[in-house]
C-alpha cells in the first residue's frame, strides 16, 4: 500500500508501477509518498474538491462510465459494495466482522481468500480496492468526481452449455454484469470474442460494444433468477438461470446491522427470505420513518430513490397507500407527529431512540370540540382514508389541499379558531396554515353549521391501547402476525378483505425477536408455486425467531434497500412507495 501524506501543491500526478495507479490531489494538499520503483508519469490540472469530499459518484470501468460512490479513507481508495458485485461481478461472502469483507472473484476463498478492508459512511459500504489491485494487475485513477479503473485486457475463448446454464472461459479475469430486464437476463464481460470464438460457427451470438462481449439468456420473471459464480485456474464464469437462485448469506454489514438470506421451509413450500437484522439501541445505529417526499406526506417513489434521499443506509417498504392518488392509508409517525394517522384499528410498530420496540393494533380517536362544547368525531388524520365525517389535515400533509372527494366543505383554522369555510371540488388548491390545520368536512351538515367564522375549537386526541403512546416513531401496516409468541393473525378485525387474506404474493414484514433484535422481511416466489399467504408469512417470522411480527405492504411493493441496491429483487420489478422503515447508521 502506499501511504498519503500532506503536502503543498496545485496538480494531480499520477504514478505507475505494475498493478498499481494512483493519483496524488495536490488542490486537496494530499501527495503519495514514493517507495523505491514508482515514477511520476504525467501532471494534470484538478479541481479544487473540499479535504471532506476526497471521492465522487462516477465509476469508470475500462471505458464504461457508471454512478457509483467511491472515495478515499486514509491510504485506501474503496467503491460501494453494490457497485462491485453489480458492475465487476464480486461475491460478497460470509462475515462477522463489519470491517472485512471476503469476497470472491476468478478466485478460490479456501486456498486463496481475498478479503477487503470495509467501511460504512454515507449510506453506503465501501469495499477498498488495495487486494485486489495488487493480485489482478488493476491500475486506479481518482480524477475530481471520477475514479477509473482498468483491468487487464482479456478474451472470451469458449462459451458452452444452454439458457440454463451458461460456462464462459476467459483469458483473464473481466469484469461481469448481470441485468435482469423483463424477460431477458443479460450478461456484458469486459473481454473481447476470441479470433477463434469469432470464427466458431457454434458458438452462441455474441454482441461486441467497445472491448466487451454481451450474451443475452432468456427467463421467466417471478419464477427463476441467475445465479453468478466466478472460478479461477483457469478463468471462468458461470451462470445458472434457476428456481432455486438464492444463495445463504450472512454478512454482519455494519456494526448492529446483519444482512442475511436463506430458503425457508413451510407447509411443503421454501421460500426466498431476505432480511435485515437490526440491534435497536446500538450506539448510532437509528431508526426512523421515511416517505417519498419529505416536504408532503403524499406521492410515491421508488425505495431505492427513498432511501438514498434521506440518507438511509438500509430500508423496508412499510405502509398501505392508495395507488391513483398517492395518498398514505395508515400510520406514519415522526418525532411524535402524525405524518399519516392509523385507521381501522390496523397493526403498527412503534419504537424509540432508546431500542424499545412494540407492535399492536392501534386505534386513534380524535374529537373536535367547539367552545360552545359541541362536540365532532374526526374520522382520520393525514389520510387518504376517506367518507362521511371529517378529515384532518395538517402542515405535514404538505403546503396545500386538494379535496379527495366531490363538494367538501373545508374549513381553516389557525390558532384555535376558524377563520375560513369554504365550499370545494377536487380542482381546489387550499393553503394548509403553518400555524393551524385544515377541517375537510364530507356529508356531514351538523359539523357545518356548527363551525362559523371565529369558533373556538380544539382536538382530543387518544391512543387505544395507550401502552404505544410514548412512541414517537410508529409506521403502520396490517395484519398483525405474531403478539407475545403466538400468531393472532385476524385479517377480519382490521377490516381487510377475505382475498387479501388468502393472496398468494410476495411479502413484506417486520419481527421483533426474544432477544430484542429486529427482522427487516422480504419474502418471495417460492420455487414451487407462488409467494407465500398470510399464514404462511406468520409461520416463516415464528421461523425467524419473531416473538412480534406485523405484515406491511407486499407484493410488487416488497422492497428491501441496502447500501444503494434492492437486494431482493431486480429494482426494475419494484413498486413506488408512499413511505418505509430507513436505518441510518454512523
Amino acid at each position: 500500500m502506499i501511504p498519503f501524506s500532506t503536502s503543498a501543491g496545485s496538480g494531480a500526478v499520477r504514478l505507475s508501477r505494475p498493478g498499481l495507479t494512483l493519483v496524488s490531489l495536490g488542490a486537496l494538499g494530499l501527495t503519495l509518498a514514493l517507495p523505491a520503483g514508482l515514477i511520476p508519469v504525467q501532471a494534470q490540472p484538478s479541481p479544487p474538491l473540499a479535504q471532506a469530499a476526497v471521492g465522487g459518484n462516477t465509476l469508470i470501468i475500462n471505458g464504461v462510465r457508471l454512478m457509483v460512490p467511491w472515495m478515499v479513507r486514509g491510504d485506501q481508495i474503496g467503491v460501494a459494495d453494490y457497485g462491485l458485485t453489480t458492475h465487476l461481478g464480486l461475491t460478497l461472502l460470509n462475515t462477522d466482522n463489519p470491517d472485512r469483507q471476503p469476497v470472491q472473484w476468478f478466485s478460490n476463498p479456501a486456498t486463496g481468500p481475498l478479503v477487503l478492508p470495509a467501511w460504512v459512511a454515507g449510506g453506503y459500504r465501501y469495499l477498498a480496492l488495495t487486494p485486489l489491485v495488487d493480485r489482478y494487475g488493476w491500475t486506479l485513477t481518482p480524477q475530481g468526481p471520477n475514479l477509473t479503473l482498468q483491468t487487464p485486457a482479456a478474451l472470451v475463448q469458449a462459451v458452452q452449455g444452454d439458457p440454463q446454464r451458461l460456462v464462459v472461459d476467459l483469458t483473464a479475469p473481466a469484469p461481469v454484469q448481470v441485468l435482469e430486464s423483463g424477460e431477458t437476463l443479460t450478461v456484458t464481460l469486459g473481454a473481447s470474442p476470441s479470433p477463434t470464438l469469432a470464427q466458431d460457427p457454434k458458438a452462441p451470438a455474441l454482441t461486441t460494444p467497445g472491448n466487451q462481449s454481451r450474451l443475452t439468456l432468456p427467463i421467466t420473471p417471478g419464477q427463476a433468477r441467475p445465479r453468478v459464480t466466478t472460478q479461477a485456474s483457469p478463468p471462468r464464469l458461470v451462470v445458472e438461470v434457476r428456481p432455486d437462485y438464492l444463495r445463504p448469506l450472512d454478512i454482519q454489514w455494519a456494526a448492529g446491522l446483519r444482512w442475511r438470506q436463506q430458503m425457508v421451509a413451510v407447509g411443503g413450500y421454501s421460500f426466498p427470505v431476505f432480511w435485515l437484522e437490526l440491534t435497536p439501541g446500538q450506539a448510532g445505529l437509528n431508526l426512523r420513518p421515511i416517505w417519498a417526499d419529505p416536504t408532503t406526506a403524499t406521492g410515491t417513489a421508488p425505495l431505492v430513490t427513498i432511501a438514498p434521499r434521506w440518507q438511509a443506509a438500509a430500508a423496508l417498504n412499510a405502509g398501505f397507500f392508495n395507488r391513483n392518488n398517492q395518498y398514505p392509508l395508515g400510520a406514519v409517525r415522526y418525532n411524535q407527529e402524525w405524518i399519516s394517522g392509523p385507521i381501522l384499528n390496523r397493526g403498527v410498530v412503534g419504537w424509540s431512540r432508546q431500542g424499545q420496540v412494540a407492535m399492536d393494533r392501534l386505534s386513534l380517536q380524535q374529537t373536535l370540540v367547539t367552545g360552545g362544547g359541541q362536540s365532532f368525531p374526526i374520522k382520520a388524520i393525514n389520510s387518504g382514508y376517506v367518507g362521511a365525517g371529517i378529515g384532518l389535515y395538517t402542515p405535514a400533509w404538505g403546503r396545500q389541499y386538494r379535496p379527495i372527494l366531490d363538494n367538501e366543505t373545508v374549513i381553516t383554522v389557525v390558532d384555535q379558531r376558524v377563520v375560513q369555510q369554504q365550499a370545494a371540488t377536487p380542482t381546489t388548491v387550499i393553503a394548509i396554515p403553518s400555524q393551524g390545520y385544515l377541517l375537510a368536512v364530507r356529508s356531514y351538515t351538523t359539523a357545518v353549521q356548527a363551525l362559523g367564522m371565529g369558533t373556538a375549537v380544539r382536538v382530543d386526541s387518544t391512543l387505544t391501547p395507550d401502552h404505544l403512546q410514548p412512541f414517537p416513531e410508529m409506521v403502520g401496516g396490517g395484519p398483525l402476525l405474531i403478539k407475545n409468541r403466538s400468531i393472532v393473525l385476524n385479517a377480519d378485525l382490521e377490516e381487510f378483505s377475505q382475498a387479501f387474506a388468502t393472496q398468494a404474493a410476495p411479502r413484506s414484514a417486520i419481527g421483533l425477536t426474544a432477544t430484542g433484535q429486529l427482522l427487516l422481511v422480504a419474502v418471495h416466489h417460492s420455487p414451487a408455486g407462488p409467494g407465500p399467504t398470510l399464514a404462511q408469512l406468520a409461520q416463516i417470522m415464528a421461523q425467524l425467531g419473531s416473538v412480534d411480527a406485523l405484515n406491511l405492504d407486499g407484493g410488487s411493493s416488497a422492497s428491501l434497500y441496502l447500501g444503494g441496491q434492492l437486494i431482493n429483487r431486480p429494482p426494475g420489478t419494484a413498486a413506488r412507495v408512499n413511505n418505509g422503515i430507513g436505518v441510518f447508521v454512523p
